[in-house]
């Protein structure tokens, strides 16, 4: 179909969100990540509500209410918001009350993305069967010998756990750098200890809401091996808090850029960042 008109006529604020994107060519080669994203994301934000984990319950809420502004899906956002908010609170008691309109609302919208796209409605967002185990405490944790991927060229590092910022990254930086992508800290850290030695990473965007391993962990883990020098961080993040803002700088980081950002803000940001390291 690919008709903007059909998206805006149901209430999507395509306007808004090419803020972002930069033009309509970019939104439509991007906005078939969302699918990928929720339905990779709703089992989680299930599991997390079946073991009652708001903490990282609220963690996926987030995601999915990012996902949703950075395409315009502005009633969806607004949803995903408002389960952020009550899960920090730990008000199981909504999360339990408004979940199934949650999910409701993320079928209708990934249904109309699939229609935009092809023009056939899309299949509902798949959900576990039965109980799904939340994130095993240390002692059920399985411990696997992970390698880094090592580079060979010059890469921007970008560790965010939506596939949609990280392809949006790619995309921008296509013909100027390597991309590399982390999907959480761990990742994170597994590529940055792979190549220390090797000065190919001359940038990280870090996300510092992610599940598993948040931003914050690597962060640690640099300053605890006195890597800032080696390889500058700008933080991206969509937690303006203050207390979040002002933990942030208690790192050597060179910017923190605050989402939803657009492929300028972004530029500017990967270039301020190279540039702190061509100057160390």
């Amino acid at each position: 179909m690919m008709d903007i008109n059909f998206l805006k006529q149901n209430g999507v604020d395509v306007d808004k969100s090419l803020e972002l994107f930069g033009d309509i060519g970019t939104y439509n080669d991007t906005i078939g990540d969302f699918l990928v994203s929720v339905n990779d994301k709703v089992p989680k934000l299930q599991a997390y509500k079946i073991a009652k984990d708001m903490p990282n319950y609220a963690i996926y809420a987030h995601s999915i209410k990012s996902d949703a502004r950075y395409f315009g899906f502005t009633k969806l956002g607004e949803m995903a918001y408002e389960h952020e908010l009550k899960s920090k609170a730990g008000d199981i008691y909504y999360i339990f009350e408004n979940y199934d309109n949650f999910i409701a609302e993320i079928n209708k919208t990934a249904d109309l993305v699939k229609k935009y796209l092809e023009g056939t409605p899309a299949d509902t967002v798949s959900q576990p069967t039965e109980t799904v185990e939340a994130t095993p405490t240390t002692t059920d944790v399985i411990v696997e010998e992970q390698v880094g991927e090592i580079y060979d060229r010059q890469t921007i590092l970008v560790v965010d756990d939506s596939n949609i910022i990280r392809n949006f990254v790619s995309r921008i930086f296509k013909d100027t750098y390597n991309v590399g992508i982390a999907k959480d800290g761990k990742e994170a850290i597994d590529i940055i200890d792979a190549n220390t030695m090797n000065n190919n990473i001359k940038a990280i965007l870090l996300d510092l809401n992610m599940p598993k391993v948040d931003g914050f962990a690597v962060l640690d883990h640099m300053k605890e091996n006195d890597l800032f020098d080696k390889i500058p961080v700008s933080i991206i993040s969509g937690d303006s808090s203050k207390d979040t803002i002002d933990r942030a700088f208690t790192y050597t980081i060179v910017d923190m850029l605050g989402k939803p950002f657009n492929e300028a803000d972004v530029k500017r940001v990967v270039e301020k960042t190279v540039y702190s390291k061509e100057l160390a």
